[in-house]
């Protein structure tokens, strides 16, 4: 078997070919999203958000509406819920968020026990990549495009929000209606990854490509470019590896994005563990010799 054989041969299905344009798509959308969410400290925000959706995708499904307006009507509910048990008093933020997010989850995880369905709601938790469907498909592009063009779009807003808030209420602009909206996207976002890796792994999709891409460089306008690049090339070899392994798609298209991050970690050019010890020795045997 030839090169072109290998890289060609699975998408002699069209399920595959299916599957490779839903992976693009939702890569793309959570890593640009995941450069704000890390800048900002949003992971265990992602986290919550991303599970917390889990109910109202299947309430959606069950009165028959898009599953994004459910979704990001629960992300909105869970965001009020953890500001309304951190403020409180007593209980901190992040276990305000903990306790929101596992409830709404279980929550989700019994309406889909007692929702009697010819369809196997299983896949919003696990994934279920190789049944994505044109209409699926079509749905995935729609919401991805929609996320994609208000990230670019309000970048430069977005921007300004994680770095000062101060500053951009300063100038006119209002953190808390650009939270909001973040909070929205991620909501949406989280829909466009469902049928990719499901609602357990999503988190991982929104954060490790922005995690990677700022151990890369320090400017953000790069990041946009690089966590992109990077999540979709990651996307593709899992997708490859998947493949020919016959192993689970959406855990291996995640699994390779982790590889990948604790690679950059260990070697990266500026940030890399081993690369800075390797330099300080480096320097050390300069200073050594130049006093010597």
């Amino acid at each position: 078997m030839t090169i072109v054989d290998i890289l060609l041969d699975p998408f002699a299905y069209a399920f595959m070919t299916r599957a490779l344009w839903a992976t693009l798509i939702a890569s793309i959308v959570c890593a640009l999203l995941s450069c704000w969410l890390v800048l900002i400290g949003w992971s265990l925000m992602g986290d919550a958000v991303s599970h917390a959706v889990l109910p109202g995708v299947v309430l959606a499904y069950i009165v028959g509406v898009p599953f994004a307006i459910g979704a990001v009507i629960f992300g909105f509910l869970a965001v009020a819920l953890i500001g309304a048990v951190r403020d409180g008093g007593r209980v901190k933020e992040d276990a305000a968020i903990g306790i929101v997010f596992t409830t709404l989850f279980a929550l989700g995880l019994v309406l889909i026990s007692v929702t009697p369905s010819q369809t196997d709601l299983n896949h919003i938790i696990f994934g279920n990549l190789l049944g994505v469907s044109t209409s699926d498909l079509v749905q995935i592009a729609i919401l991805g495009a929609i996320v994609a063009t208000l990230l670019l779009l309000k970048r430069r807003d977005f921007t300004l929000y994680a770095f000062d808030r101060t500053h951009a209420f300063a100038i006119g602009l209002s953190p808390r209606l650009l939270g909001a909206a973040l909070l929205a996207l991620l909501a949406l976002t989280a829909v466009t990854a469902l049928q990719v890796v499901g609602i357990v792994l999503v988190v991982a999709m929104l954060i490790i490509p922005g995690a990677t891409a700022r151990l890369l460089t320090d400017r953000f306008g790069r990041m946009l470019v690089i966590a992109p690049a990077i999540s979709a090339i990651c996307g593709v070899v899992g997708l490859y590896i998947s493949y020919y392994q016959d192993t689970s798609p959406g855990g291996m298209v995640v699994l390779v994005q982790g590889i990948t991050f604790f690679g950059v970690y260990l070697f990266s050019p500026t940030h890399g563990i081993i690369t800075k010890r390797r330099k300080h020795r480096e320097s050390a045997t300069l200073d050594a010799l130049s006093t010597g």
